[in-house]
């Protein structure tokens, strides 16, 4: 059988203890803002991507853009980006690595459609990227260890 000490002050000699990690409201409340902001933008990409795909002149057509495309395929594309940004707004609650790698790839592909179809909705699509980089920024930041000692996430 093993031995089994009560906890008390180290012996001489032994090594200190392990300080627990500690983690930072910014960072906790950094990826709880980016979880509820993803789940807001997917909300958005959906509620637009509806509009586009039941009224044809939601988005009119640009003259000479090359990414001009039809209003019901813009649509679908938004409302598709919509559903996968409100899934992984939801997965980065789990605190697991491919969580985040994954929310921070959705985000990134919200921006660039978003950059895509600035012509149709320039202050829109300007606030949303602003709003995706600081989703990446604060997911980003929120690492392994933050997210173990946080959800109990396996390291």
């Amino acid at each position: 059988m093993a031995e089994q000490f009560a906890p008390g002050p180290p012996r001489p000699g032994a090594p200190p203890p392990e300080q627990e990690p500690r983690v930072s409201t910014l960072t906790v409340g950094g990826v709880v803002f980016a979880a509820c902001v993803l789940g807001i933008i997917g909300a958005f990409h959906v509620i637009a991507g509806l509009s586009a795909i039941l009224s044809e002149n939601y988005y009119q057509a640009q003259n000479a853009y090359s990414y001009d495309l039809d209003v019901n395929t813009r649509g679908w594309v938004e409302m598709i980006t919509g559903i996968v940004v409100l899934a992984a707004a939801l997965s980065l609650f789990s605190g697991r690595t491919w969580a985040r790698a994954v929310c921070i790839a959705v985000t990134a592909l919200s921006a660039m459609e978003n950059f895509f179809f600035t012509p149709y909705h320039p202050v829109w699509s300007a606030l949303i990227i602003v709003l995706d980089v600081a989703v990446i920024w604060a997911i980003a930041t929120y690492g392994r260890r933050q997210a173990h000692k946080v959800y109990g996430a396996p390291m």
